[in-house]
C-alpha cells in the first residue's frame, strides 16, 4: 500500500511539474493579449474589425501594439523623430511631479532594456534583511552625498531587486566598505533573480 501511495505521489507530482508551468504560460500569455486587445479602444469605431469583419479579431490589439512600437522606434531613429522626442520631454521636466516619475522610470527602463545600460554601475551583495543573509543588489551610485544626514565612512546607493518581478525592490543606503561587489554582469544578475536562483552563472565575488 505504502509503494502505491509513494507511486501515485510521484505520478502525480510529475504531472504537476509538466502542467503548471503550461498552464502560467498560457496565464500570462492570456493576460498580455487582453491588455494588449485594450489598444482597440484608440481606435475610431469605424475602424474596429468586428465593423467591417462583423467579428472581433483575438489578438488583433496585440498586432496594433507592435505596429505603434515599431513605428515609435522608427521615428525615433531619424532626426525630426529625435526633435519631437526633445521637445516631448523638455515638455514634461517642466510639470514638477510629473519629471520625477518620467525620469525615474524611464531610467529604470533603460537599465533593463538598452545593451549596455549604465544606470546600474555594478552587481554587489548587500548584507540584508539581517547579518549573515545577503542579497543580490545593483548599484546606482557611488559617492552618495548624504546632506546634512553625518554617515561615517563613504557610501553608496544600491537597488535590491525583488523576486520574480525585479523592477520593483528596495533602495538602500549602505557603507562602501560592506558591499562585495560580483563578477556577474547585470543581465546575469537579472537572470539569477528573475529565475528565483535556479540559473546561476559562475561568478566570483570580489
Amino acid at each position: 500500500m505504502s509503494k502505491m501511495k509513494a507511486g501515485l505521489r510521484r505520478h502525480f507530482l510529475a504531472g504537476l511539474l509538466i502542467w503548471l508551468p503550461i498552464l502560467a504560460t498560457v496565464w500570462v500569455v492570456h493576460f498580455i493579449v487582453t491588455l494588449l486587445d485594450q489598444v482597440l479602444l484608440l481606435l475610431p469605431a469605424s475602424l474596429m474589425p468586428r465593423v467591417w469583419l462583423g467579428f472581433n479579431i483575438p489578438g488583433f490589439g496585440v498586432i496594433i501594439s507592435l505596429l505603434i512600437l515599431l513605428g515609435t522606434g522608427v521615428l525615433a531613429a531619424n532626426f525630426f523623430g529625435r526633435e519631437l522626442f526633445s521637445l516631448w520631454e523638455r515638455l514634461v521636466h517642466r510639470v514638477p511631479l510629473v519629471r520625477s516619475v518620467y525620469s525615474s522610470v524611464k531610467q529604470v527602463t533603460q537599465s533593463f532594456l538598452e545593451p549596455g545600460g549604465n544606470s546600474f554601475k555594478k552587481v554587489v551583495l548587500v548584507e540584508y534583511p539581517r547579518r549573515d543573509m545577503w542579497s543580490i543588489a545593483f548599484q546606482t551610485a557611488d559617492n552618495f552625498a548624504p546632506g546634512n544626514a553625518q554617515l561615517p565612512g563613504d557610501h553608496i546607493m544600491v537597488f535590491i531587486p525583488t523576486t520574480p518581478n525585479p523592477t520593483s525592490g528596495f533602495l538602500l543606503i549602505v557603507p562602501a566598505a560592506e558591499v562585495k561587489e560580483m563578477a556577474l554582469s547585470v543581465e546575469e544578475a537579472i537572470k539569477m533573480v528573475i529565475s528565483l536562483g535556479v540559473v546561476q552563472p559562475k561568478a566570483k565575488i570580489g
